[in-house]
């Protein structure tokens, strides 16, 4: 027995209607509002998102979004001001100004598609989020503090990233989170190479060698090393618990003694 017409196009029709409900009022207002011309614009923009690879999906929002994106990220001065201060606090001299949030909303999006290469849905759907909720530009803010403080980390000896490990309230969780995957890529790029690294008097020549790295290199670890979530993760753990990272700039980057070790390699050691 064939189903009925009319029952089979009603699931249809609820679920076209569901999705528009679920757009901002203002935003629905508008989309219904279109004139048909309009309206087959809209769906072929759609149709060349939906169908795009993660990284032409990237490329076209940044290029469609960044100007927007950055403006209201000016507009809250309150939380930039936060960032700005946390950033001075531990040394770096980025400032937050329109060119850097502008680069910052780029890279992003790229990181982003790198993270969802797999599942490019999620990735759009992250994405449109951002764009339109006045909410979801804090993760921004979140992510360029997460993301400066990594840079900075992976620029450190090993030596100064144990001893900024020593001054966190749970060193082990720190060091499995953080440290570790930061030595993991030191050694696979060939930026610190460990020779002897099991002979406690050998250590000290690659244990405290400053990673030669460019601002470019810097980058492409860090985004090759955490996720997007991993570092907006980091950096708002910074904002909700101001003293969740703990710093000590003289302590940290005090002057290496050829004959002295810190005690606890062996908690670093991958």
């Amino acid at each position: 027995m064939k189903p009925k017409l009319g029952n089979s196009s009603k699931p249809r029709k609820f679920q076209s209607y569901s999705i528009l409900e679920t757009l901002p009022p203002l935003a629905k207002k508008w989309a219904e509002s279109l004139p048909w011309e309009e309206r087959r614009y809209v769906l072929s923009l759609c149709h060349l998102l939906c169908g795009s690879t993660p990284d032409l999906q990237a490329e076209f929002l940044d290029e469609y979004t960044a100007d927007g994106l950055v403006a209201r990220m000016l507009e809250d001065r309150d939380t930039q001001h936060q960032v700005q201060k946390y950033l001075f606090r531990f040394y770096l001299k980025t400032e937050l100004n329109q060119a850097v949030l502008k680069s910052y909303v780029r890279q992003f999006f790229i990181h982003s598609s790198q993270d969802l290469r797999e599942q490019p849905h999620d990735y759009l759907e992250s994405a449109l989020r951002l764009v339109i909720s006045t909410e979801e530009k804090n993760s921004l803010f979140n992510y360029i503090l997460g993301f400066e403080l990594l840079k900075m980390i992976f620029q450190m000896s090993w030596a100064q990233q144990e001893r900024l490990s020593i001054l966190q309230k749970s060193p082990t969780s720190f060091i499995k989170n953080y440290i570790k995957p930061i030595q993991k890529a030191h050694k696979l790029n060939g930026i610190v190479v460990p020779k002897y690294e099991r002979i406690f008097f050998e250590k000290h020549d690659y244990y405290v060698q400053i990673p030669d790295l460019s601002e470019k290199r810097s980058i492409e670890l860090v985004m090759n090393t955490f996720t997007t979530n991993t570092v907006s993760d980091f950096g708002f753990s910074m904002i909700r618990h101001p003293q969740s990272l703990t710093f000590d700039y003289e302590y940290i980057y005090q002057p290496e003694q050829e004959s002295i070790f810190t005690q606890d390699l062996e908690v670093i050691n991958i």
